[in-house]
């Protein structure tokens, strides 16, 4: 393997260094121009860019297998190189369900073979989702893709018994839960969030309350049963309440907000572009601001994309009739910027503990979300933080084109992302995929 040498980059956000990369590993980090490197070594230009480790996210809808229309394992890691994801937990929702050994290996050994980024999938809770019959969970555990999250996101887990079994059986081998927090009964018709905008539009609301009190209910499971809790795409102020009040009661519970919930409110609705169409649905700017202070105090732990692509025909249609979801990995990192880092709400390194270290951290992954320092893995991405793009959903690598942020300008760009030490992304552009 190649060695590289990426000069003047600032770790998380810090002083300028070099940081020399080789056979796959930091060998050393120090101030610019200091450094030996081997002969041979390529240098990477980085003065003015942000070094971050590699980024995680928890929280991917890859469609394969099944839905290959929509993404792929290829394109959607492609994407997730693009954006400076190194790692992405893949959803459970595809065409068999994640449900048992052999698909999750399927889906493992898709992301091997495509070689843009480490694909982990997540198990669903439940035999197909249907919410009657817990899954597989230790076969996909001690199964080669070693599952350690199960989920059956894009529907609640609403069964209390089922729930608390699921909480207990994930305990024996170091599982844990990620809840999609929506009560079905007070959801049912439900188009978008429940408030002025619902009401002026004449359409169907969908609480806060329907979140809330799944998340309310399962923090109370999770603390009798003594296990772990994950709640996907938190998106109510009433919601951050209740993780705060569970965390300084000690229950283990973690929380992750989407970016586009960071950033977009319901009046956008106003538009009946299904663009907009979500589960959970866009709040109000009052939740956004809780939100973005959650995540900045902590209470909320991370930053999870939702990459949710569909193909057009599914959102170029009338509201109703509209999928929900949004795609994400390719802006992530520059509406974090926006939301988080440029109103002084957070600094970079907060930013690599939320979009790497913690989900890191959370999963028990040993070779991402490290820091910057010799011996660690090197997945890096080179962000320059500088200027602004206008988001153009036809120039993605991902085949979803339902990005809601078509048109604005978010700041920054990812410069470079270095997969295990390969750089499959330079100059802003997709280079090679790693070998094995």
């Amino acid at each position: 393997m190649s060695s590289y040498l990426i000069s003047s980059a600032r770790p998380e956000g810090g002083e300028p260094a070099d940081i020399l990369v080789t056979d796959g590993v930091i060998a050393s980090v120090g101030a610019p121009g200091t450094l030996e490197a081997p002969e041979g070594t390529e240098t990477v230009d980085a003065a003015g860019a942000v070094a971050l480790p590699g980024l995680v996210d928890m929280h991917t809808h890859l469609r394969e297998p099944g839905h290959e229309d929509a993404e792929t394992v290829e394109t959607g890691t492609r994407a997730a190189a693009k954006g400076g994801f190194t790692a992405v937990f893949a959803m459970a929702n595809s065409h068999p369900v994640a449900d048992t050994a052999g698909v999750v290996e399927q889906v493992w050994r898709l992301g091997r073979d495509a070689g843009w980024a480490d694909v982990h999938p997540v198990g669903a809770v439940t035999v197909g989702l249907e919410g009657t019959q817990l899954s597989e969970l230790r076969a996909m555990a001690e199964s080669r893709a070693s599952v350690r999250m199960f989920s059956d996101d894009g529907k609640c887990v609403h069964d209390p018994l089922l729930m608390r079994r699921a909480l207990e059986y994930v305990k024996s081998f170091g599982g844990i839960i990620a809840q999609h927090a929506q009560e079905p009964r007070l959801t049912q018709d439900a188009q978008m969030n429940e408030g002025t905008v619902s009401a002026d539009l004449g359409l169907t609301g969908w609480p806060a309350v329907a979140e809330e009190a799944i998340i309310a209910r399962d923090v109370l499971l999770t603390q009798h049963v003594d296990s772990r809790l994950h709640v996907c795409h938190v998106s109510t102020a009433g919601s951050v309440e209740i993780v705060r009040w569970a965390k300084e009661r000690g229950v283990v519970v973690t929380a992750e907000v989407t970016p586009h919930h960071l950033l977009l409110t319901d009046e956008l609705v106003r538009t009946f572009d299904p663009v907009y169409k979500v589960n959970p649905p866009l709040r109000t700017d009052e939740d956004v601001r809780a939100l973005r202070r959650a995540v900045a105090e902590g209470v909320i732990d991370v930053v999870g994309t939702d990459h949710a692509p569909h193909p057009a025909e599914d959102k170029e249609c009338e509201w109703s009739c509209a999928a929900h979801g949004m795609t994400g990995l390719e802006t992530a990192l520059a509406v974090v910027q926006q939301t988080l880092v440029d109103t002084g709400l957070m600094g970079w390194e907060r930013v690599a503990q939320i979009m790497s270290h913690r989900p890191a951290e959370i999963l028990g992954l040993s070779d991402q979300g490290q820091k910057l320092e010799p011996g660690a893995p090197a997945n890096i991405v080179l962000w320059n933080p500088e200027g602004s793009t206008t988001v153009d959903p036809a120039s993605h690598v991902s085949k979803g084109r339902n990005s809601p942020y078509r048109g604005m300008n978010l700041p920054g760009a990812v410069r470079a992302t270095f997969y295990r030490g390969h750089p499959v992304v330079l100059d802003g552009e997709l280079t090679t995929p790693l070998a094995r």
